[in-house]
């Protein structure tokens, strides 16, 4: 089998331009050794095509602009239509309330991060998440 690095897809998920964070984090998982596609500002439906194109393991989405519960219930949809729900992370971060969380949860968002988690909280979760839903070998995929 085929061994490669994590390929995490980040978005800034609808019109929000509050993109300063996804840039830093964009950084920082690439310096932990992952592969980062960024694809700017974008739409539940553009995002997942640019997942299945990409072969991305996680779909990563930014939003600062409150239309995390709506849009990010469009994305997961998406996601089942296109029949990749089960075969990607998925994660959300940004202004997101506790109480919004647990909904994105329910949703079927692996994990949530709000403003100011930290480097190690997202990488982290990212290799857990990764190695629950794939198996991972010294920091790489084996599809």
């Amino acid at each position: 089998m085929k061994k490669r690095s994590i390929k995490v897809l980040l978005s800034k998920l609808g019109l929000d331009v509050h993109s300063r964070g996804v840039f830093i984090v964009a950084k920082q998982l690439r310096d932990a050794g992952m592969e980062v596609i960024y694809i700017g500002n974008s739409m539940p439906e553009q995002i997942v095509k640019a997942a299945v194109q990409e072969d991305a393991d996680v779909i990563g989405v930014s939003s600062l602009g409150g239309a995390h519960l709506q849009l990010g219930r469009e994305l997961i949809s998406e996601a089942e239509k296109e029949k990749i729900k089960d075969s990607k992370a998925y994660i959300i971060g940004g202004a997101i309330p506790p109480e919004d969380a647990l909904k994105l949860k329910e949703m079927g968002f692996d994990d949530i991060f709000a403003s100011g988690a930290t480097k190690e909280e997202i990488i982290s979760s990212i290799n857990n998440i990764v190695e629950k839903k794939f198996k991972i070998f010294g920091g790489q995929i084996e599809r």
